[in-house]
């Protein structure tokens, strides 16, 4: 099954749903690093019957140097949310956000990680507009569910050493933008580059002009031209482990199967004896050892 679903589908379903009583669940997962506060979008208007999801607070944990700055959240806080949410078992669920499904991939990767059936709104809140489908205002209560969820699948995480060991083994690819990667401009962390060995392919070449995202065998061809098969071991990351979760469901659309190495960046940062690379090339210029 696709990790997508269509503005028109999703409408469709929750009108269907109104009469069955098997609506999907629809998650608003407004987040982004100049507005991190979502809720105040949300709440002036939303897709009907969404709840909204704190990224800061809810799909990650407290930011730590030896962690980066948006760790996983512990196993206990993320069942506790997903039931704040309402979402019962066999409940399908939606996710979007207004940030070309960046956000919302967080999201969509981590109730994926405890069996949850989640697909991402494609296009997002702006696709939904587009459609000429109605917004409600305020905020959505909902009944917490005893949700429990399958034991969170582990062959989804690399560490900080399988990033490390990724060029050796597979591939390791880092989804910032060129600037960050080559170390042209200063960011939130300590060291400006990339870690060695690592190639540069921006989550943004996967999202069309119209906002959508690139369909699976236009990503697999954009792959494949790269060297990356469908069966190399793939590690993704970025600066905090944000944006590499939404080149993840890009890559799972066109049949790949990454890790990502969630700390990313900022967590390789701030470790110590971690080489820094910089330039345009993967293996670069190693410019420190932190």
């Amino acid at each position: 099954m696709s990790p997508l679903v269509r503005a028109g589908e999703l409408a469709g379903e929750l009108a269907s749903g109104a009469v069955t009583g098997r609506a999907p669940r629809v998650l608003d997962v407004r987040w982004r690093l100049d507005r991190p506060e979502g809720r105040i979008d949300y709440l002036e208007g939303h897709i009907p019957g969404a709840v909204f999801v704190d990224l800061e607070r809810e799909l990650a944990a407290p930011g730590r140097p030896e962690a980066g700055r948006h760790p996983l959240p512990a196993e206990a806080d993320f069942r506790a949310a997903v039931r704040r949410w309402g979402i019962a078992a066999g409940d399908r669920v939606v996710v979007y956000d207004d940030n070309d499904a960046v956000p919302a991939a967080r999201a969509w990767w981590l109730l994926r990680q405890y069996g949850v059936d989640v697909r991402v709104l494609d296009g997002g809140l702006r696709s939904w507009l587009r459609h000429g489908l109605r917004l409600e205002r305020g905020d959505v209560s909902v009944r917490p569910s005893r949700w429990e969820g399958a034991p969170p699948r582990t062959d989804a995480v690399a560490s900080i050493d399988d990033a490390a060991l990724a060029p050796q083994v597979g591939v390791l690819v880092d989804v910032r933008a060129p600037q960050h990667y080559r170390g042209a401009v200063p960011g939130l962390d300590p060291a400006a580059g990339h870690i060695p060995g690592a190639i540069n392919l921006p989550t943004v070449t996967h999202i069309s002009p119209e906002g959508l995202l690139r369909r699976g065998e236009a990503i697999g061809a954009q792959l494949a031209h790269l060297g990356i098969g469908p069966d190399d071991e793939v590690v993704l990351y970025d600066g905090s482990g944000i944006a590499s979760m939404h080149s993840a469901l890009a890559f799972t659309l066109a049949g790949y199967r990454p890790r990502v190495f969630v700390g990313s960046w900022s967590q390789w940062a701030r470790s110590e004896g971690r080489p820094v690379a910089v330039g345009p090339s993967p293996a670069g210029t190693i410019v420190a050892a932190y």
